[in-house]
């Protein structure tokens, strides 16, 4: 899928991503057995919760879930590569799998979309977005109360990993580069080198979203940017989108969507949590409210791209997309030349 082709798309409609992918994994009630599958039934260590090593041991569970969304209204799917990084994967001692987990991955959403396809005679474009997340360590912030100059990785350990996982997403055959939840701006920094550098040296390029998080009501990231800070940070990458997700539901994103689609200079993606957890960590928010309110943000004409975060399922995009179908997108500012 070209770049063009996509934004063609978006200068007409407001485009669908997909849900939470933990949401659904979580409902199959999986054992440790079933993270292991066969070829990993003697690992040294526990799996349980490696949700990215599904799509090596139960690839069918991954694929219909990607199908679920797609038959809910999804134009654009993220890959089940959250973790997909040797950083994030040392937990397991399953660094060198890292590679192998993103190309497996890509290739679980490419069949979601082949059936899918096949079974309904749409002609309709999908998008694979590979998804690359935050990482468990982060460049900003030590882990160390005692030591706050201390880092548990270094800049260049970081890209490293993200090359990998880059490269990994590319080969399995991605049509878009997705860096989110970003709380550590300088980790996103990173994976942003390490997209334009492969680029470069291999002759290809796919557009890349970039996805941020505000944690709580300060209106800043982890790392402690402000939104126009992080936005000023990140619009070298001249990205296809930049947006927020996670952390905050709707409701308590709404003046953060506001402020970002006034700033920015590319499109505007939102795919909040349904809601914010309840006291037994479960999200309650229903379908046709996360609808709501996202209808009301396309109504402003603040986004391009929305769908969802954690607890939300196919139910919830299927309202969203419905909610949204007929309301004209967020246009793109019209930027200042200088002579």
């Amino acid at each position: 899928m070209s770049v063009s082709a996509i934004k063609e798309e978006l200068a007409k409609r407001i485009l669908i991503i997909d849900g939470a992918m933990g949401t659904m994994i979580q409902q199959y009630k999986l054992e440790e057995a079933d993270y292991r599958g066969e070829r990993f039934k003697d690992w040294h260590k526990d799996v349980k919760g490696n949700n990215d090593l599904l799509s090596l041991t139960q690839p069918k569970i991954i694929t219909a879930i990607h199908k679920e969304y797609i038959q809910a209204g999804a134009d654009i799917i993220e890959t089940n590569t959250f973790s997909s990084t040797v950083i994030a994967q040392a937990d397991y001692d399953m660094q060198e799998l890292a590679y192998e987990l993103n190309v497996a991955s890509v290739q679980c959403a490419k069949n979601a979309v082949a059936e899918y396809l096949a079974e309904s005679k749409e002609k309709r474009n999908i998008y694979i977005a590979g998804a690359i997340g935050p990482l468990n360590k982060t460049l900003s912030l030590s882990p160390d109360v005692n030591n706050p100059g201390f880092r548990a990785v270094s800049f260049d350990e970081v890209v490293a990993a993200y090359t990998e996982q880059i490269k990994g997403l590319i080969d399995g055959g991605a049509d878009i580069l997705l860096i989110e939840t970003i709380f550590d701006t300088l980790n996103a920094k990173a994976a942003i080198y390490a997209a334009k550098k492969y680029f470069r040296e291999n002759n290809v390029e796919l557009p890349i979203m970039i996805s941020g998080t505000i944690t709580d009501a300060s209106g800043r990231t982890l790392s402690g940017q402000t939104l126009e800070s992080f936005y000023i940070s990140v619009k070298h990458a001249n990205p296809l989108s930049i947006g927020l997700n996670c952390a905050l539901g709707a409701r308590e994103m709404r003046g953060h969507i506001e402020e970002l689609s006034g700033i920015a200079a590319c499109y505007v993606s939102s795919y909040p949590n349904a809601g914010l957890p309840n006291a037994m960590g479960e999200y309650d928010e229903a379908p046709e409210d996360t609808a709501h309110f996202l209808e009301e943000w396309a109504k402003n004409g603040w986004v391009n791209i929305v769908g969802g975060c954690c607890g939300t399922t196919p139910d919830h995009i299927k309202h969203i997309a419905e909610h949204v179908k007929n309301i004209t997108p967020r246009k793109l500012p019209e930027l200042a030349t200088t002579l």
